[in-house]
């Protein structure tokens, strides 16, 4: 009988005993969360569009190739695309909505996320989450992307000079006004999230719906904090850089040799125990050529995997990039193999983590009566 574990036990009392997918033709779509929302199991990410500033050196794609992006992922399947203020200073949100207005693409069988936080200008209000920034950058928001409401509005990350309550009342009359439909947030550790929830609770606002992380094979500190909490509060799972800036394709070497024009050549990031992810490469190689697909692909298929993922983010520079991630969706990783990459991937054992696994030990079977 294999050892009883704590963080497996949470994840089996709040695994949904129904199946929350449906399929249109190699396309998967999972519940949001407790929205009732299906989006694809793979995201459109749209960093790589526009070129304003130091954003071009994640991708510089211009109009005609984000149409391009756009059409061949709706024909795919995709449904759910997730955009930001900041991403080269709202040209990537300009590129999308047009895009979106120039392909006809239907409202209804789209879900449009975006984000605020970041540094949009100089001034002194230019950032941030406060009512007066927050109020700004809807609005912005939706005149760049041609929409009269956004499906997912997500806090960008962390603002330490604003209180959480006052985001939140905002984002709260953001729903209520009908320009947003659901909340999010973007890399919070977990005592944050579950603040923000309680704050939205006790006032009755509006609740954070989903969670933007970081997550891959070769970065799985998530699954000590966050990943449990995410189970427990029955939120979203949205996966940002899964294949970590490029570092999980295997086209680096350990000497750091890899594309001259890769964004991971130019921009190290995000960071990455880059020995602990040469070892899940090399794991995955032979994984990869028996199916005659790329490392990237069983990367991601490692991820789609993981139960708590509602939807894997994936950004790409050129049409063979989106195309060869979107095929990820068609690889399916058996049991031996998913434990081989565990093996390889797995976290060392940090306090209270291990004391906890000890002490649910007590509880792992129920007790008998022994007979004299």
């Amino acid at each position: 009988m294999p050892a009883f574990c704590y963080r497996s036990a949470v994840a089996e009392v709040h695994t949904f005993t129904i199946k929350h997918t449906r399929e249109d033709e190699d396309m998967k779509y999972r519940l949001l969360g407790q929205t009732g929302l299906y989006v694809s199991e793979l995201c459109l990410g749209t960093m790589t569009y526009g070129s304003a500033g130091f954003w071009k050196v994640m991708g510089g794609l211009d109009q005609k190739a984000v149409t391009a992006q756009v059409k061949y992922a709706f024909e795919r399947g995709v449904n759910f695309i997730d955009t930001a203020n900041v991403y080269s200073l709202g040209q990537s949100e300009e590129l999308v909505g047009q895009a979106i207005r120039k392909l006809g693409l239907p409202r209804d069988e789209l879900v449009i996320a975006t984000k605020a936080t970041g540094v949009m200008n100089d001034l002194p209000n230019g950032l941030g989450q406060s009512r007066y920034h927050l109020m700004n950058e809807v609005n912005a928001s939706l005149n760049r992307l041609q929409l009269d409401h956004i499906d997912l509005y997500q806090l960008h990350g962390l603002d330490p000079l604003t209180p959480l309550e006052e985001a939140l009342e905002t984002l709260n009359d953001l729903v209520r006004s009908g320009k947003v439909r659901y909340i999010g947030l973007c890399n919070l550790s977990a005592w944050q999230i579950m603040k923000g929830l309680a704050i939205s609770e006790r006032r009755s606002w509006a609740r954070f719906a989903s969670v933007q992380a970081y997550y891959t094979i070769a970065g799985r500190d998530l699954e000590r904090e966050v990943l449990p909490l995410i189970r427990d509060q029955s939120l979203g799972l949205m996966v940002w850089s899964p294949l970590a800036g490029g570092l999980l394709t295997g086209k680096f070497s350990p000497e750091g040799k890899g594309p001259a024009n890769s964004r991971r050549s130019k921009f190290d990031f995000p960071v990455v125990d880059k020995e602990r992810a040469f070892r899940c490469v090399e794991a995955m190689r032979p994984m990869a050529a028996e199916r005659s697909v790329s490392i990237a692909r069983v990367a991601l298929a490692w991820l789609l995997a993981q139960q708590p993922v509602s939807s894997v983010i994936i950004g790409a520079k050129t049409m063979k990039q989106l195309k060869d991630n979107l095929d990820a969706t068609q690889v399916t990783l058996n049991a031996a193999e998913l434990e081989t990459l565990d093996e390889v991937s797995r976290l060392p054992e940090e306090y209270p983590g291990w004391m906890l696994d000890r002490q649910v030990q007590y509880r792992a079977k129920p007790p008998e009566r022994k007979e004299d």
